[in-house]
């Protein structure tokens, strides 16, 4: 295992010369500490933390559980109900959501408690779940207190990837997950026939990203075709301008609303290269906190064990030649959307959104 994600880095990292690390050194410091690993957890572990001298947030690892569960994101399975984010630089994760009528919902667990992966018995992401096997999950709540909690899986339906949102009159919302097979097509069923006077507010908050030819579907629904966009550089130096080919459904064009991006910090990737284009092609507002600036193109090996491997292939910079990794995209219009704001039915990000739609079309119209 570590044999194999230390010759994938050195043969096929972007970067021929590893940003100056000694990887000849990584491996003699790192696979003693990799051969006495006793489970999944400790491995990986380790192997994170090699990675971690690239200073690559692409860079990562993956368990066999942890690509298990991303692998049948979409479909039915046993689930507990929390959606976690590795808090950086601690042994613990953070509750960025809880699903409404989950276990974890009906035991109290609540957005902003944490994990303590390194307490003595408690359940890690490392380690799957399973139907009726009950977990006892170490989390502290935002008072500091400690919060252990048995959990029950069950076997739950799937969450959409991407949805519409209507209920606002003039607004469509449109809600994407990730960067998934299909984006681009379900996006050009939203748009076709759509009253050129409706606003449209892409909400690409908490996107992790995901496949690069769907992102170039998405600036395919508001960009004219064959539009320079970016560039990418592999290890070998060549470099490649992506340019807009089509691929937002049947959509015949792309369409004139107005747009508004909605990003935060847990934008990553796609979804940063979808605002950076759009902003910088001056065809959408940006609304609400810097990106994560994790946009170098990556893609994923298969591990012999079943876990996964996760490395930076080529470099990216915008058409205007500006590189986002480690900057990430900055808002035209800061807002965010707070834990207790949301607690009581607010979005001040997407309220934000629409008013900057609407101040742009006052503009418009008071133009001569």
């Amino acid at each position: 295992m570590f044999d194999a994600v230390w010759n994938e880095v050195r043969n096929q990292y972007y970067d021929a010369r590893l940003h100056g690390v000694d990887w000849e050194e990584a491996r003699r410091s790192y696979r003693p500490e990799a051969l006495a690993a006793t489970d999944d957890r400790a491995l990986y572990r380790v192997l994170g933390r090699m990675l971690d001298l690239l200073d690559d947030d692409h860079a990562s690892v993956a368990a066999p559980a942890m690509a298990r569960r991303s692998d049948t994101l979409r479909q039915r399975r046993a689930a507990i109900g929390v959606v976690l984010r590795r808090d950086e630089g601690r042994d613990s994760y953070t509750v960025e959501a809880v699903r409404p009528n989950s276990p974890a919902e009906e035991a109290g667990v609540t957005e902003g408690w944490r994990l303590d992966v390194s307490a003595e018995g408690s359940w890690v992401p490392e380690m799957d779940v399973v139907e009726g096997e009950a977990v006892t999950l170490a989390f502290v709540d935002a008072d500091g207190a400690a919060r252990p909690t048995t959990l029950s899986p069950r076997m739950m339906e799937p969450q959409p990837a991407f949805t519409a949102d209507r209920s606002r009159p003039g607004v469509m919302v449109l809600k994407v997950e990730g960067f998934e097979p299909g984006l681009g097509r379900w996006m050009g069923q939203q748009l076709t026939g759509l009253d050129p006077a409706t606003d449209i507010v892409v909400d690409l908050r908490g996107n992790p990203g995901g496949r690069l030819s769907e992102a170039d579907a998405v600036l395919s629904c508001f960009l004219p075709s064959n539009r320079a966009w970016a560039t990418r550089t592999a290890r070998s130096g060549r470099h490649f301008v992506l340019r807009t080919g089509g691929g937002c459904g049947s959509l015949n064009g792309p369409v004139a609303n107005p747009v508004a991006v909605l990003v935060d910090r847990e934008s990553r990737s796609a979804a940063e290269l979808t605002p950076a284009a759009l902003q910088e092609a001056g065809r959408a507002v940006v609304v609400g906190q810097p990106t994560a600036g994790a946009v170098l193109i990556s893609q994923e090996t298969r591990l012999p064990d079943g876990g996964r491997l996760t490395l930076s292939r080529a470099d990216f910079v915008t058409s205007g030649g500006v590189r986002l990794e480690k900057r990430g995209v900055t808002p035209d219009v800061t807002a965010m959307a707070t834990r207790e704001d949301r607690g009581r039915g607010v979005d001040a990000a997407l309220d934000a959104a629409v008013a900057a739609l609407s101040a742009a079309a006052a503009v418009r119209v008071e133009a001569p």
